[in-house]
């Protein structure tokens, strides 16, 4: 069975429009590094949306805060993520702000949002996320 059975041409999750090639499809697959924050966190978004993206996930945590975490653990799609909006961003050297809301579906079936003001550090010319405030 194919890992990620998604095709380029599909619309990307994170909600840009753009097809998944043109947009987070370059940074899941290693070929450039998110340039912002924003663009950052729009592909870890796409991660966990298309699932199996675990090895990315951990690649772009800053180490500290992922030492816990497996790729296993992160490949994993427990939710169904139906929508992404980006409400405040936010860069100031290499620190970054970006507050979104995200709405999946639970294992119930119920759709629920998940409201968060995530930190990001840039480190070596990389961005990478810290962690982040739930409302």
């Amino acid at each position: 069975m194919d890992k990620h059975p998604e095709t380029p041409e599909m619309p990307c999750p994170c909600g840009s429009g753009n097809a998944l090639s043109a947009c987070c499809g370059v940074f899941l697959s290693g070929r450039k590094h998110a340039p912002t924050p924003e663009k950052l966190m729009r592909s870890r978004y796409a991660a966990y949306a298309l699932g199996g993206y675990g090895h990315y996930l951990l690649e772009t945590w800053w180490p500290p805060m992922a030492a816990h975490l497996s790729q296993a653990e992160l490949d994993r799609r427990d939710h169904g993520w139906l929508r992404l909006e980006i409400l405040e961003k936010s860069q100031h050297g290499d620190d970054g702000l970006v507050e979104f809301r995200a709405w999946y579906r639970d294992g119930n079936g119920e759709t629920r949002t998940l409201h968060e003001r995530s930190v990001f550090k840039r480190l070596n010319r990389r961005w990478l996320y810290v962690g982040g405030e739930i409302f």
